[in-house]
């Protein structure tokens, strides 16, 4: 199987950890993608690459992965606009979520009939949840 796993990057990395962590798990499922989007070296990697280059190589990866993932706690234009051509092809989106005080997930994501969302607090749900997707429970 095919992942591909969605995260903020320009629109803030507080949560590259956390990203990193749910990578790990979702390989034990299969190949993920976009594994760099969890790395630390990340910004300076794709400093090398071209807006084009990074936009060719990752809408190349959106249409060969059996599924999306996408922590969409952190805002971001890019993960955005990755769930828009993910629904527009066809695939699977699970949207992850960590609600907490002053933050709402955008209407668009939270109101779009061909998403799931999972509203979860801490890492080891959204682990337990993607489980259970992943055995065929969900």
């Amino acid at each position: 199987m095919k992942i591909y796993f969605a995260g903020a990057i320009r629109g803030g990395r507080r949560d590259a950890d956390l990203y990193r962590r749910l990578i790990d798990f979702l390989e034990c499922f299969g190949t993920v993608l976009t594994g760099h989007v969890g790395r630390e070296e990340l910004l300076a990697r794709e400093r090398e690459m071209s807006e084009r280059e990074i936009y060719e190589r990752d809408y190349a990866w959106l249409k060969a992965a059996d599924l999306v993932v996408a922590e969409v706690t952190t805002p971001s234009l890019g993960v955005g606009y990755e769930i828009a051509q993910a629904v527009a092809l066809g695939k699977k989106v699970y949207c992850l979520f960590r609600p907490h005080e002053g933050v709402r997930l955008s209407a668009m994501i939270s109101g779009c009939p061909a998403l799931t969302i999972y509203p979860y607090r801490q890492p080891a749900e959204a682990e337990a949840w993607l489980l259970g997707l992943f055995n065929g429970e969900r």
